[in-house]
């Protein structure tokens, strides 16, 4: 078949790859190329039965939302992610938005109507995969992280005197949470002002943030570093 065919040509060109390693031993560029073809072939190996959804219970597919309604798209990314999971896949990132105007969640103008449509497709889907990963028993060795790059004002805008129906971006001030992976749960940490503008309380730094991660996954924060 196909995958004999692609593992015979991968296995001549590691022999070919190899046999110039062997006479550059330091060259660290060569062995991983070596290495990633290897991945780029375990993945197509394993890919077609990690996104088959036919053994899925309907239970399963109504915890995601997977209907055909609304929250069907993203469901099906949450979904493949807890699939993904079980096969000792490492690194998940699961987006939501992409492309332009209400496609993605970048509301300068009629915020409302932007943030209903994107909380509405995602809201049963995210809380489907946070269960269905506890009942299996993944969740404690599963970081799930929810975030953005930046925050919303927390105020309509006005420009050119009228009234502009969103809000601008805000990076000063946002929330980022967190859950499984070893956490305490049920925390809140930091606070902002009546306004919700500004922190007024336990600001969380990006350090400080990517050090918590690191730590969650066994990395030493203060000693750990990857300069290049």
């Amino acid at each position: 078949g196909s995958e004999m065919c692609i593992r015979d040509r991968l296995d001549n060109l590691n022999e070919i790859n190899s046999a110039h390693y062997a006479q550059h031993p330091t060259n660290s560029n060569l062995a991983a190329r070596i290495a990633s073809y290897e991945l780029a072939f375990n993945m197509q190996k394993h890919a077609p039965e990690a996104v088959d959804f036919d053994q899925e219970t309907d239970a399963t597919r109504d915890l995601y939302g997977i209907d055909g309604s609304r929250t069907d798209d993203f469901g099906r990314k949450c979904l493949l992610a807890r699939r993904l999971v079980e096969r000792g896949v490492r690194f998940i990132q699961v987006y939501s938005g992409g492309a332009h105007n209400d496609d993605n969640w970048d509301a300068h103008g009629s915020l409302e109507r932007n943030h209903g449509i994107h909380a509405g497709n995602t809201d049963k889907p995210i809380a489907g995969l946070i269960k269905d990963l506890k009942q299996r028993g993944l969740l404690d060795e599963t970081l799930v992280v929810w975030g953005g790059e930046f925050g919303r004002t927390s105020m309509n805008e006005e420009r050119n005197g009228s009234k502009f129906l969103g809000r601008d971006h805000h990076p000063d001030c946002f929330t980022v949470w967190m859950a499984g992976g070893g956490l305490n749960h049920g925390i809140t940490f930091g606070e902002t002002d009546e306004l919700g503008y500004a922190v007024a309380r336990n600001p969380v730094h990006v350090h400080d943030l990517q050090a918590t991660i690191l730590h969650l996954l066994g990395l030493d924060p203060f000693h750990f570093s990857y300069r290049y």
